[in-house]
């Protein structure tokens, strides 16, 4: 076992970041007023195992397309960087239809465990050892269930403008990460 605070540490933030819960609490918020009741537990524990098998298979995924990890995590610093510039800006780049019913659909995946989080996870496994992602997505996992107990309280406390401050500056800490992602995988890739 090769558990590393320095390698679980800024997988915890990387992985907290692109979640962004935080963030998506209007959207938690508006989907409990349209269906009433959100399955915290459900919707946390899927979003788990989308994320912990993922981590698993997403690397056979791409060896049976012909794609590398370094590709992918190249790739996955664009993805990463196009999130944090809807974050920091306010802008919406990749618009989603609105999401119906509160169901494991839209909390589970794509809202926790959507495009950007899976890319990310692939991204880490490049740079960190398995049992260290692991622990980072559980202590995501963890904080994602009391924030979607606790969404109500949130919005009261902090205000849209709170909300918005915290998105922004989530942004340039993704906007960061993206480009060292690029830098530490591109090499591999010339």
């Amino acid at each position: 076992m090769n558990f590393s605070i320095s390698e679980i540490l800024p997988a915890t933030m990387i992985l907290f970041a692109v979640i962004d819960i935080i963030g998506s609490v209007p959207i938690i918020v508006g989907l409990r007023a349209k269906v009433g009741h959100i399955e915290s537990e459900k919707a946390s524990v899927v979003a788990a195992v989308i994320m912990i098998a993922f981590l698993f298979i997403g690397e056979e995924i791409l060896k049976l397309i012909g794609i590398d990890v370094n590709s992918f995590a190249v790739a996955g610093s664009f993805i990463i960087f196009f999130l944090a510039l809807e974050m920091i800006l306010g802008i919406t780049l990749y618009k989603d239809d609105a999401p119906e019913t509160a169901s494991i659909v839209p909390l589970a995946f794509p809202l926790i465990a959507g495009a950007g989080t899976l890319t990310s996870i692939l991204s880490l496994r490049a740079e960190y050892h398995v049992e260290n992602i692991i622990v980072a997505i559980l202590a995501n996992i963890i904080f994602v269930y009391i924030i979607l107990k606790s969404s109500k309280k949130i919005e009261r406390v902090m205000g849209k403008s709170g909300l918005s401050v915290i998105r922004k500056v989530f942004g340039v800490i993704l906007l960061a990460i993206s480009v060292k992602l690029f830098t530490s995988n591109i090499s591999g890739l010339l």
